[in-house]
C-alpha cells in the first residue's frame, strides 16, 4: 500500500530543520544565560558550522553505504541521542565541554540527515509530487525555525521564571527535544516508503570516481573565480551579524544590549523575525521568476544590507520599547529573506550543466564557509569594539557584498517565467 507523502514529508523536514536551529541558534541564546563570553560563544558556535561545510566529501559514501531511508532513521536516533547528551550534561560540573561534544555530533548527525533527506525526496516521490510538496517541505522547515528559535526559547524562559535555576531549565527544553526526535525516529522507521530505487547502485570506485570529476568541473566553470568570491563574501555582513545580533538583544542593558528576557527574544527573533525573513523570501522568489535574477541583483543587494543599519540605531538608542525592537527586527529580517534570494539564485545558475546536484552541494558548503568565517571572530571584535562600533563595521562589510555582485555576469533571462 502506498503511503500518503503528506504523512512523512512535512514531519521529515521539520526533522531536518529542528537541529540545525538547536546547533546555530538555541546554543547561542543557552550559553549566554549560562554566562558564556560573546568572544567564547561566537568561537565555539561557529565552528559548528564545519560539518555543513565538509558534508559534500563523504556525501558519496551515502549512496555507497546502505539505503537512504536506514540514513535518516538513524540519524534521527542520532539527533535524539545527542539532545539527550546535552540536557544531561548541562547540569553537571563539565557542561560546556560535554554540551559541545554533544552538540558536535548532532551537528555532523544533522548534516548528514539532510543529505539522506533531501536524496530521499526525489526517490519517494514521482516527479509531479516532488513539484507540488516543495512548498510544503518549505514551509515545515520554517516551522521548524519557528518553534525553535520561538517556542522553545520562551519556553526555557518561562521554566527560568518557575524553577529559578538556569541550567535545570534548558536542561528539561533539550530532554522535550530529545523526546520529540525518538517520536521522529519511531515514526519515520514506521511510514518512510522503500521505494525500489532506494538502494546502492554504484560501486565505491565508480562513485569516487564521479566525485573526482564534478569536483574538477566544478573549478572549470566559466567565471568560477567571481562565482566563488560571491559565495563566500556576499553574506559577509550577515555572517558577522548573525550571531552577535541575537546576543546584542539579550545582553544586559549595562554590557550595552537591549536585556530582552529568552521569552521576549523567543517573540522577537523567533516568531517576528522568522515571519519578516519568511515573507521576504517568498516575495523575492515571486520577483525573480518574472523578471529575472539579474534585474533584481541589486534591489536586492540593497535589501540584504541596508536594513542592517537598524541594529545601529538600536545599540545606539537602546529602546525599552518592545514593539520598535519587533518593528526593527522584522524589516532587517525582511530585506535579509528579499536580498537572500539572489544568493539562493546564484547557487542555482551556477550549478547548471552536468552535475548540477553534486555542484549545488559544493555551492552551500562554500555558502556555510561565508556563515562560519567571520563567526569566528565577530564576538571578539564586539567585545573589543562594543556594540555601537561592531555594527557600525558591519555596515562597512556590506561593501564587500556590492564589489562582489558587481563582478558577475548572468544572463538576462535566467530565472524568468517561461512563456506559455
Amino acid at each position: 500500500m502506498k503511503k500518503s507523502p503528506w504523512a512523512w514529508v512535512p514531519t521529515l523536514y521539520f526533522a531536518e530543520g529542528l537541529p540545525y536551529v538547536a546547533v546555530m541558534t538555541i546554543s547561542l541564546i543557552m550559553y549566554k544565560r549560562l554566562g558564556l563570553s560573546n568572544t567564547d560563544i561566537t568561537l565555539y558556535t561557529s565552528w559548528l558550522y564545519l560539518p555543513w561545510v565538509i558534508k559534500p566529501l563523504w556525501s558519496p559514501f551515502i549512496d555507497i553505504i546502505k539505503t537512504k531511508r536506514w540514513w535518516i532513521v538513524t540519524m534521527q536516533l542520532l539527533i535524539g541521542a545527542a539532545l539527550g547528551g546535552v540536557a544531561f550534561t548541562i547540569p553537571g560540573p563539565y557542561w560546556l565541554q560535554g554540551s559541545l561534544a554533544f552538540f558536535w555530533l548532532m551537528a555532523f548527525s544533522s548534516a548528514t540527515h539532510d543529505i539522506a533527506a533531501d536524496g530521499f525526496y526525489m526517490l519517494g516521490l514521482r516527479q509531479h509530487e516532488q513539484a507540488y510538496f516543495v512548498g510544503i517541505r518549505s514551509t515545515f522547515y520554517r516551522i521548524a525555525t519557528i518553534v525553535g528559535q520561538g517556542l522553545l526559547v520562551m519556553l526555557a524562559g518561562n521554566l527560568e521564571v518557575v524553577t529559578r535555576n538556569i541550567k535545570y531549565s534548558w536542561s528539561i527544553t533539550f530532554y522535550g527535544m530529545a523526546g520529540l526526535f525518538i517520536a521522529f525516529w519511531l515514526w519515520h522507521h514506521y511510514i518512510l516508503p522503500r521505494p525500489k530505487e532506494d538502494s546502492q547502485e554504484q560501486t565505491s570506485p565508480s562513485i569516487m570516481h564521479e566525485f573526482w570529476h564534478t569536483l574538477k568541473t566544478f573549478f572549470q566553470k566559466p567565471q568560477v573565480w567571481a562565482g566563488i568570491c560571491f559565495m563566500l563574501f556576499y553574506r559577509m555582513p550577515e555572517g558577522l551579524l548573525a550571531k552577535v545580533s541575537a546576543l546584542f538583544l539579550i545582553d544586559a542593558t549595562a554590557k550595552g544590549g537591549l536585556g530582552l528576557s529568552p521569552a521576549e527574544y523567543g517573540l522577537v527573533q523567533g516568531t517576528v523575525g522568522v515571519i519578516g525573513l519568511t515573507l521576504g523570501g517568498i516575495l523575492g522568489g515571486i520577483a525573480a521568476s518574472r523578471d529575472g535574477l539579474k534585474h533584481w541583483l541589486w534591489p536586492m543587494v540593497i535589501a540584504i544590507t541596508l536594513p542592517d543599519l537598524v541594529y545601529v540605531y538600536l545599540s545606539y538608542a537602546l529602546p525599552e520599547s518592545l514593539i520598535i525592537v519587533n518593528v526593527c527586527v522584522f524589516i532587517e529580517q525582511f530585506g535579509y529573506g528579499f536580498g537572500f534570494s539572489a544568493y539562493m539564485l546564484y547557487l542555482i545558475y551556477y550549478s547548471q550543466g552536468e552535475h548540477k546536484t553534486a555542484h549545488y552541494a559544493l555551492c552551500t558548503a562554500f555558502m556555510a564557509l561565508s556563515m562560519m568565517i567571520p563567526g569566528l571572530f565577530a564576538g571578539a571584535l564586539q567585545e573589543s569594539v562594543g556594540y555601537p562600533t561592531f555594527f557600525l563595521i558591519v555596515i562597512a562589510a556590506c561593501s564587500l557584498t556590492y564589489i562582489v555582485s558587481a563582478t558577475l555576469k548572468i544572463d538576462p533571462d535566467f530565472g524568468k517565467k517561461k512563456q506559455e
